[in-house]
């Protein structure tokens, strides 16, 4: 039986949880979808169209995921992990063309008579509201665990699902309240849905590019890697410290200064040490690359 390694162990977690949002997302197309038609509710019709984006860049974060989990071979010798957040990138280009549509659609129909949603929709709309909630919870959850960008979009796709029904139950509540002339809140909703769908986009897509673009992780992780490897004996300074994550994994290079008159063999067991307490202090960090140099205070 084939053990699996730390890497498929993780994807394997973040992918369930994918598969648990699609799921959901699936049962809340066709909720929203034909209750917004029959009850003439148009946010809730925009709830339905942002659901099925929610299939659709689910889909795409699994394949992601799974895609980062792959070993590394020869043409991708630290592995598959740009994988993960690229696809966080494509959810959030996503996310903005929808709101885009939800927004366009939603000023046609203001300046479109139409009826007043049926009182029905705000009961669908309750439920979808604590069902999105609850899976945001789970899947951010997991996304926090496993330190997974596409997972953490995935998590924030579903919690603007959340925010959009809110928003859409506020609207049709006035339009109800209100009666004859109230009609447009609905749409009024609808357009404030894609307003937070844009900002949570943007808070997705910037993290998600930073770690296309190789940005350092958190000040914390840097200076904890620099204290371990300070903490081995013979370690007089660690000159660098440079950390960049890969998909579910980080990738440590660091230049060790030791007393300059050890032999090779000596420098060489000393790295190697500081290699393990470092891989030893965090299981997410996969490598760490060495560079012994020799202490000088003249430097």
């Amino acid at each position: 039986m084939k053990v699996k390694s730390k890497r498929e162990t993780i994807a394997d977690k973040a992918a369930k949880s994918t598969l648990t949002g699609i799921t959901l997302s699936v049962v809340l197309v066709f909720i929203k979808g034909i209750a917004g038609v029959l009850g003439s509710s148009y946010a809730l019709i925009a709830d339905a169209i942002e659901s099925a984006s929610d299939v659709v860049t689910s889909l795409v974060l699994w394949l992601g995921i799974r895609v980062a989990a792959r070993q590394p071979d020869k043409n991708h010798p630290y592995g598959h992990g740009k994988a993960e957040p690229i696809a966080a990138v494509v959810v959030a280009i996503s996310l903005f063309a929808a709101a885009i549509l939800i927004a366009v659609q939603s000023i046609e129909n203001m300046l479109t008579p139409h009826d007043l949603p049926a009182s029905f929709t705000l009961w669908v709309l309750a439920v979808v509201v604590i069902s999105k909630e609850l899976i945001f919870r789970y899947v951010i959850k997991i996304g926090e665990e496993t330190e997974s960008s596409a997972v953490k979009a995935d998590a924030w796709h579903h919690r603007s699902d959340a925010i959009t029904s809110a928003a859409a139950f506020i609207g049709i509540s006035i339009a109800l309240w209100g009666g004859k002339g109230y009609e447009a809140a609905d749409d009024w909703a609808a357009l404030f849905s894609s307003i937070i769908i844009i900002i949570n986009a943007y808070l997705i897509l910037k993290p998600a590019f930073a770690e296309i673009m190789d940005a350092a992780p958190s000040d914390e992780m840097v200076e904890r890697t620099i204290q371990v490897a300070q903490s081995v004996d013979g370690v007089l300074e660690i000159e660098k410290c440079l950390v960049r994550k890969m998909g579910f994994e980080y990738f440590a290079d660091m230049h060790v200064k030791v007393d300059g008159s050890l032999s090779v063999y000596e420098g060489h067991r000393i790295a190697h040490l500081v290699k393990d307490a470092v891989l030893k202090d965090n299981d997410k960090v996969s490598d760490v690359l060495i560079h012994i140099e020799p202490f000088n205070t003249l430097d």
